[in-house]
């Protein structure tokens, strides 16, 4: 080098006086104005321009020394911007230094891809950005005097050197079989060896895994391998390797960091999954038992109450009928009520245990049921209410889905006699169809009766749930019956709008059975 820039003192002189061209683009004016006011002092010949496609312009008519190029910019950003000036024959060696404010290993090895020579973070510090700028100043001076081979091996040199020092990691560059080149100061703080003594070393020596990229192959994905140190002890290392191909050859970068913390994080995470899962499981078994004493509960109090609420409701019909003409108008009417509540009580009694018949019924007897027979069942169970209140049943053809017969006749019969309790002054009609819909079935039955408000259409699936209760009979279950059966057959039901009068109830099966 020193003979190529041998040259007499009064050239030198010369061209050390002379101010060199500085183009400076950033999309932002303020910004670009405050870079020119940190670069005056340097007393260059400053050049401005507010988008990529004016920067290529002046690097067309003027001899740059060096670009300061913003990365992110509308239209054509600054890794587009410097990609065609790379292609002019007359910036193609123009040193380009980023501006960006995002800091990335991708942008990183991008911008170093495409020549720059290095990245300035904003907030720009003006003491660092004089200070590089100067330095490429200076080159620019010296480039005038070195032969073309001498320069694109420098430029190359500084890429490389950028690239590792400005990397998060330790940085190790390597030939295509894996010999080292280049390596940067994290590299010896992690190995404990002298970057001097890594050259021409193979780096499997650092790390044995260590695999080189298929020519012209993608980036390795990051991986993690074993590294050994200067003292012969290892630890985990995360290791991302990448081609980069320059006018010198191809190499590989390859990028280490240590990951002992996360390793550690790793294990903490896993200990804490185990921890969690296990107290989940004992969770559900106490949840278990709880539920199946429940059960057992609700089951021994809904069948063990039939007996003496059979036994008060017969022997107050009797008391009511042998009593006649002695009681007064206040102890008859006492007497209705005790009839009327225990009656009622023994309908509460018979629809828990039908509803808890629902809820658990197997899927081991579950077999291939045909809708239509059991909406003919259920109409039939229903006749009585049907010829009372003249109700006219339209179903079309229904699908056969896989349950079970009884509970399948428990739905229908259900909506119907819901559909049937709450009417309208007019006469009631029911309709009742199914849609193929991919994967499940699903069901409807329209009715012309007073509908439901849509703030309690979640409200009416509820045990013992029941809108104007003093005004119609029941038990509050048929609808949560509805939904025990439709869940158990793995659906689901809801009530959807409607632009008639009335309600639509709807609920789905699938058409194959639950795994």
């Amino acid at each position: 080098m020193k003979a190529a820039m041998a040259a007499p003192s009064e050239s030198i002189a010369t061209i050390s006086a002379e101010p060199v061209k500085l183009l400076l683009v950033d999309d932002d004016r303020d910004a670009l104005l405050a870079l020119q006011a940190i670069l005056e002092p340097l007393n260059q010949e400053l050049m401005l321009a507010e988008s990529g496609k004016e920067a290529l312009r002046l690097c067309l008519d003027h001899n740059i020394a060096a670009i300061l190029l913003d990365v992110r910019m509308p239209e054509m950003d600054g890794f587009e911007t410097a990609e065609l000036i790379r292609s002019r024959k007359l910036s193609r060696h123009t040193p380009i230094l980023f501006l960006t404010a995002y800091r990335s290993d991708e942008q990183l090895f991008r911008g170093y891809d495409l020549g720059a020579v290095d990245f300035l973070f904003k907030p720009i510090v003006p003491e660092v950005l004089q200070s590089k700028v100067s330095v490429f100043v200076e080159l620019s001076r010296s480039e005038r005097m070195l032969r073309r081979q001498a320069e694109e091996i420098a430029r190359t040199e500084q890429q490389f050197r950028a690239v590792l020092e400005a990397a998060p990691d330790a940085m190790v560059i390597t030939s295509e079989d894996g010999c080292i080149e280049l390596a940067n100061s994290r590299a010896d703080a992690l190995f404990g060896h002298d970057r001097r003594a890594l050259i021409k070393r193979h780096i499997r020596s650092l790390i044995p895994g260590w695999t080189p990229v298929e020519a012209g192959g993608a980036p390795v994905p990051e991986r993690r391998l074993s590294g050994i140190r200067e003292d012969g002890s290892s630890f985990p290392a995360q290791i991302t390797s990448n081609p980069v191909a320059t006018g010198g050859g191809r190499f590989i970068t390859t990028a280490i960091r240590d990951a002992t913390d996360q390793v550690r994080t790793e294990a903490r995470i896993q200990q804490i999954n185990q921890e969690l899962e296990r107290r989940v499981a004992e969770r559900t078994a106490a949840l278990t038992y709880s539920n199946e004493a429940l059960r057992q509960f609700a089951w021994a109090a809904s069948h063990d109450l039939q007996e003496p609420i059979r036994t008060v409701l017969s022997y107050s019909q009797w008391l009511a009928e042998s009593s006649k003409g002695t009681l007064s108008g206040r102890e008859e009417q006492m007497l209705d009520v005790i009839q009327q509540q225990a009656a009622r009580l023994h309908q509460l009694l018979g629809a828990l245990q039908q509803y808890i018949q629902v809820a658990e019924s197997g899927e081991s007897k579950w077999s291939e049921v045909d809708c239509n027979a059991a909406v003919q069942t259920a109409t039939s169970n229903l006749r009585g209410m049907i010829e009372e209140t003249g109700a006219v049943i339209e179903c079309a053809p229904l699908p056969r889905v896989m349950g079970t017969n009884i509970i399948l006749v428990q739905l229908f019969q259900n909506l119907i006699s819901n559909a049937i309790k709450y009417r309208s002054s007019d006469r009631p009609k029911i309709t009742i169809f199914a849609e193929r819909d991919d994967d499940k079935w699903t069901f409807a039955v329209k009715d012309n009766g007073l509908g439901i408000d849509p703030k309690y259409r979640e409200y009416v699936f509820g045990v013992f749930k029941r809108l104007n209760a003093g005004q119609h009979a029941g038990t509050g279950m048929g609808l949560a019956i509805c939904k025990a059966v439709v869940e158990r057959l793995g659906g689901r039901i809801w009530i959807a709008p409607s632009e008639s009068p009335g309600t639509l109830i709807c609920f789905s099966l699938p058409r194959e059975p639950k795994p």
